[in-house]
């Protein structure tokens, strides 16, 4: 009889590498749920939080090939933080409905390993209560603000929101059952700090 597939929360801030410790879990065979690829496919045109979405907040919310409007969505979701709950209350449990039917599959496939990739895991109750286990890839706020702005066209002001309004770097660390440090670390580096890790998780 197989053990039973353990299911990783994988979170992190902005900028602090997860996507990319998320790749290197899925390249030692873990099978990855990706909440972010999630959230985007079911705002685009003809998502399941299309209508909802429209109801909620109206039309000027949706974009002329009928997904919702990120830049108006988000300007609004970072000035009222009551409306980013109320998008919260559409996205997050669609979400969880369809992280929920891949990890089934995924564990009816074999995988010993699920990692479902989270940025929002420690700000939020349901998902702490659906995996075994927290890993944390961290870094300093510093390095979030350096590495996002070379990617991107975002201000410094701009990326300092965005950390602002996830949870901060104690509350993530407090949540952590493990911590990667992803600061002066080459990808090389990364990639065996993962390889190490994920023993633990079966792979």
């Amino acid at each position: 009889m197989n053990p039973p597939t353990l299911r990783v929360g994988l979170t992190g801030g902005i900028g602090s590498g997860k996507s990319t410790v998320a790749a290197f879990l899925g390249h030692r065979g873990a099978a990855v749920i990706d909440a972010d690829a999630i959230s985007r496919n079911i705002t685009a045109p003809g998502g399941t939080a299309i209508d909802a979405i429209r109801i909620e907040f109206g039309s000027q919310f949706i974009d002329a090939e009928g997904a919702m409007d990120r830049n108006a969505m988000r300007s609004l979701a970072y000035a009222d933080s009551g409306a980013r709950k109320r998008l919260e209350a559409i996205i997050h449990p669609l979400v969880g409905l369809e992280a929920h039917q891949q990890a089934s599959q995924a564990i009816t496939d074999g995988a010993c390993c699920v990692v479902l990739d989270i940025p929002l895991l420690v700000e939020s109750v349901y998902w702490r209560r659906v995996v075994d286990s927290v890993l944390v890839v961290d870094c300093t706020p510093e390095v979030q603000i350096e590495r996002v702005m070379s990617r991107s066209a975002l201000s410094r002001e701009a990326v300092e929101k965005i950390i602002t309004s996830q949870a901060n770097r104690e509350n993530r660390l407090k949540a952590a059952d493990h911590v990667i440090f992803n600061v002066r670390l080459s990808l090389e580096q990364l990639a065996a700090e993962v390889k190490q890790l994920s023993h633990r998780f079966g792979l």
